[in-house]
């Protein structure tokens, strides 16, 4: 027990240090990094941690468990990239730590008279889903991604512990068999509820590879062992604590948004130029995931091909119930319309364990000469790789972060009552970076609007092009600041040069 509590320990501290490397120096990502930050922020300012508001006005695209994570880390280090992208580290942590729990129960599954084994494959899968490339970029990121991952790799897990006996045909051993199927049971169906609240529906996915089982396990009686009925009525019981407050609130706004925009929209058709809207382009971007999942995977990608041809000759019951689980996430993405590369990170736990059961090389066992196994060079090297990365590239762009270098040259003479604006610039980086001094909220305005607007009386300032600030602005009052800066665009892949120009009173 010791050694395990040791282990477990080991482990959540060395990924959350993994985790964090980098994330104070490097200023939030537009777009959706500045909006769950700042959306977190509002909700402590409004006292309201049912709805959550982005630039004073409604945000209804998440379900709010990253919020209340970004809320809770902002009480305990402040409202900064760092506490806003701590969640994430966390969450990915805890995800490592059900991989080890879950490897190393598959391994006392297949090999139980080697506790080495046991633990090892645990140990692998771990190591496995933390230094692949989506899990070393979301589980730095101020967004919703690892919370899903966290509650969906759960809710499998859950899954093939009610599935142990038929899977395995190992019992529960003891008079305590009743009392562990009953907890397995609450935890899938909690898992289910929590990966809801971290990004809507797709969290429930586990219950398609549940579904699945019965195509190669047809005697399961899967009816009886996960009572799907009085499971489901508790999922959506705790779903219910906060869905009713919020469509109340929202007089019903959240649930056509969030599901009819947000679910069924990227569904149907592409969002946000992410995917093609025409028959052809969507059936050419069918197997997209199966193509980015070699970046995404990287560097455990290289195996994945020689993993496939030996799931094709030789697998166990518990094999299929992972691989149709990485399966059920694939198709789903395919499907859908709107795609990005990290859509099916949800699947990388399942994969993670696939190959820490069929791991060609193992881990070599210390000795004089302390020599490495390819796995763990493999593993040494990704790591260094990743925090060398994580270290030395944030300061080196965060230069070219517009809205952090405005907020770095020019917060001195910010006061907290002053009324702000953009003008062709509307990124929501501006909003989390000047929120952070000002009060007040953001104002989009047209060209013709700005120079009225800093003619109105109190402190007040306005970012804009460059080109359009000297224009406006050539003769302004000597006692008004200029902070011009040049940067880039992220969220449209574009140079920009803007202008601050300030009022002080």
């Amino acid at each position: 027990m010791k050694s395990a509590i040791r282990n477990y320990a080991l482990l959540f501290v060395g990924c959350v240090l993994f985790h964090i490397a980098g994330t104070w120096s490097l200023p939030l990502i537009d777009r959706d990094e500045p909006r769950f930050a700042e959306s977190s922020r509002e909700m402590i300012q409004r006292g309201d941690y049912i709805v959550p508001y982005f630039n004073n006005q409604l945000r209804l695209d998440k379900p709010p468990l990253t919020y209340w994570a970004q809320v809770a880390s902002y009480h305990l280090f402040g409202q900064n990239d760092f506490a806003a992208r701590l969640p994430s580290a966390v969450a990915g942590a805890l995800t490592a730590l059900s991989l080890l729990a879950c490897g190393s129960r598959l391994g006392a599954a297949t090999a139980p008279h080697m506790q080495t084994s046991q633990v090892r494959t645990g140990w692998v899968a771990a190591i496995i889903f933390t230094l692949c490339l989506q899990t070393f970029i979301h589980a730095k990121a101020a967004v919703a991604d690892m919370w899903l991952v966290l509650f969906v790799s759960t809710a499998h897990w859950a899954g093939l512990e009610l599935l142990r006996d038929g899977l395995t045909n190992a019992k529960y051993p003891g008079s305590h068999a009743e009392y562990r199927i009953s907890f397995w049971w609450f935890v899938f169906y909690i898992s289910l509820a929590l990966g809801f609240f971290a990004k809507g529906p797709i969290a429930w996915v586990p219950l398609l590879t549940v579904g699945s089982t019965i195509f190669y396990v047809p005697n399961l009686q899967l009816a009886r062992r996960f009572k799907f009925v009085r499971g489901i009525v508790l999922m959506l019981a705790i779903i219910a604590a906060w869905a009713i407050p919020a469509l109340i609130q929202t007089h019903g706004e959240f649930l056509r948004v969030g599901i009819g925009r947000h679910v069924i929209g990227r569904s149907l058709g592409a969002m946000e130029g992410h995917g093609w809207n025409s028959v052809g382009g969507y059936v050419l971007l069918l197997p997209f995931y199966f193509v980015t999942a070699f970046v995404s995977f990287f560097p455990w990608s290289i195996k994945l091909p020689s993993l496939l041809k030996r799931l094709w000759r030789k697998r166990d019951r518990i094999d299929s119930y992972l691989f149709s689980g990485a399966a059920v996430i694939f198709i789903i993405f395919s499907l859908l319309k709107t795609k990005l590369p990290h859509y099916t990170l949800p699947a990388f736990g399942l994969l993670a364990l696939l190959l820490a059961r069929h791991r060609p090389d193992h881990i070599a066992p210390a000795t004089i000469a302390r020599r490495l196994s390819l796995f763990g060079a493999i593993a040494i090297t990704t790591a260094s790789v990743w925090i060398a990365v994580a270290l030395v590239i944030p300061p080196l762009v965060a230069r070219f972060f517009p809205a952090y270098r405005l907020l770095q040259e020019s917060r001195l003479y910010l006061q907290p009552q002053m009324q702000f604006a953009s003008v062709q610039f509307k990124e929501p980086s501006l909003v989390w970076y000047f929120r952070s001094r000002v009060s007040g909220f953001l104002t989009p305005m047209g060209s013709r609007r700005a120079a009225s607007f800093m003619q109105e009386k109190g402190p007040r300032f306005v970012i804009l092009p460059t080109s359009l600030a000297a224009t406006l602005f050539a003769s302004h009052p000597e006692n008004w600041k200029t902070f011009p800066t040049t940067g880039f665009n992220i969220a449209k892949g574009t140079r920009v040069e803007l202008t601050l120009v300030l009022k002080p009173e």
